[in-house]
C-alpha cells in the first residue's frame, strides 16, 4: 500500500467517524431503544390544576391538582398513564424566581403517586405558549419569544423543572400544550432550545414536542400551519416524540358535542400519521374527545384502533379528562357522576385500555 492510500483511507476513516459521532449528538426522533421497551401508553387527563384565569390564584378556590386515591383509582382501572395540567404561573409566579414550593409539592406528590402505582405520568405546562406575569399584575397574556416574556425566562422555567423532576423515571415531559397563534418556523427553534435545556440538566425523560395551532392532527400539514417542519426537531437522546390532539366535531375544537361521523377520527389522523411515519418520528395522542352518543363513542374506538394498529407511529394516548371538578353536565368529562356511575366514554377506554 502506498503513502498516498494509506493517506486517503486514514482521511476517510476519520470522516466515517466524524460522521458517526454527529449523528449520535443530533440524535433523530427514532433514534432510541427506550422506545422498544416502553408499553403502549392508554390513559387519561387529570384536570384542575390548570382550571382558572385568575392567576396565580387559590388553591382549592381557582384550581386543583388530583389526590393520590384518584391517580391510583386509574390505575386500578388499567390505565399506564396520567396526563396532568398544570400552569406555569402558579408554579413559577416570578420570571426567573424560585418555584412555589406549595405548589411544588402538589406536582411532586402526584409523580410520587405515579410511581407507586408503576404507571407514567406526564408533566403537562397548559399554556399554550403564553402566560401572565407579575410586572403587570398578571393582567394580560404575554407570547414566549416576546420582549416581556423572553425565552430565557422559559427555558429558565424548564431548566428547574427537569432538575427537579429528573429522579422520577416515568415522567414525561410535556414541553407546552397547544401553541396557537404562532408561526411554526418561530415555535419550532422555541422548542429545539428548550430540548437542550432540559439534557443540560443531565434529564433523560422522554419529551413530547407540539407543533403549533393547538397542535391539531387533522391540520399539521396546512399551509397555514406548516407543522411538518417539526421533523427537523432534534435531541441529543432522540428521546422524543410529537404530541398532537384530536376532537371529533365540526371543527376539531372539542367544544361541540355533535360528532361528525363515525369515521372522522380515523380521517383526520392519516395526513399526521403518513408524514410521521415518512419521517421516522414517534407520536403520543395526548388529548381527544367525544359525548357519549352512539356516533361519538364509535368515532373515538375507531380512532383509537387506528392508533393501536399503527404502533410503529403511536406510543399511545391519553383522553380528555377526568378530574373532580368537572360538572356532571359537561358533555366530555370521563370523571365519574357525582353519584358514582362510570362514564360510557371512560368505561370504553378502559376496554381499549386492556386490549393494548
Amino acid at each position: 500500500m502506498t503513502i498516498l492510500n494509506q493517506y486517503l483511507i486514514k482521511k476517510m476513516y476519520i470522516g466515517l467517524m466524524f460522521g458517526v459521532a454527529l449523528f449520535n449528538t443530533i440524535s433523530p426522533f427514532h433514534k432510541n431503544i427506550a422506545f422498544a421497551k416502553m408499553p403502549f401508553l392508554t390513559g387519561v387527563n387529570l384536570a384542575g390544576a390548570e382550571f382558572g384565569q385568575t392567576m396565580p390564584g387559590e388553591h382549592g378556590t381557582d384550581y386543583i391538582y388530583p389526590e393520590a386515591k384518584d391517580i391510583t383509582r386509574y390505575s386500578k382501572m388499567g390505565f399506564n398513564i396520567i396526563r396532568l395540567p398544570f400552569r406555569w404561573e402558579r408554579l413559577q409566579p416570578a420570571l426567573y424566581g424560585k418555584f412555589n414550593e406549595t405548589e411544588w409539592a402538589y406536582i411532586e406528590a402526584a409523580m410520587k403517586a405515579a410511581q407507586k402505582n408503576k404507571i407514567f405520568l406526564i408533566l403537562d405546562v397548559h399554556n399554550y405558549a403564553r402566560r401572565k406575569i407579575a410586572k403587570d399584575g398578571f393582567k394580560k397574556d404575554h407570547m414566549i419569544g416576546s420582549a416581556p416574556l423572553p425565552l430565557e425566562a422559559f427555558l429558565h422555567f424548564w431548566k428547574e423543572l427537569a432538575r427537579r423532576s429528573k429522579k422520577y423515571k416515568k415522567v414525561i415531559f410535556g414541553l407546552m400544550n397547544e401553541p396557537y397563534d404562532m408561526k411554526a418556523k418561530t415555535w419550532r427553534p422555541i422548542a429545539q432550545k428548550t430540548i437542550l435545556a432540559i439534557r443540560a440538566q443531565k434529564a433523560k425523560n422522554l419529551i413530547l414536542v407540539p407543533g403549533v395551532a393547538w397542535s391539531g392532527a387533522h391540520s399539521w400539514m396546512g399551509d397555514d400551519t406548516n407543522n411538518h417542519i417539526m421533523s427537523g426537531i432534534t435531541d441529543p437522546l432522540g428521546n422524543i416524540a410529537i404530541e398532537v390532539h384530536q376532537y371529533l366535531d365540526h371543527d376539531s375544537s372539542g367544544t361541540h358535542p355533535k360528532t361528525v361521523s363515525h369515521s372522522i377520527g380515523v380521517e383526520r389522523l392519516q395526513a399526521f400519521q403518513n408524514w410521521a411515519r415518512r419521517h421516522k418520528i414517534k407520536a403520543f395522542l395526548g388529548e381527544f374527545g367525544a359525548a357519549n352518543d352512539p356516533v361519538g363513542l364509535a368515532a373515538m374506538h375507531n380512532m383509537l384502533k387506528e392508533v393501536s394498529a399503527n404502533k410503529d407511529v403511536w406510543l399511545g394516548w391519553s383522553g380528555w379528562a377526568a378530574g373532580r371538578w368537572w360538572p356532571d353536565d359537561d358533555k366530555f368529562t370521563l370523571e365519574r357522576t357525582s353519584k358514582g356511575v362510570e362514564r360510557k366514554q371512560t368505561l370504553l377506554l378502559q376496554r381499549i385500555a386492556k386490549i393494548k
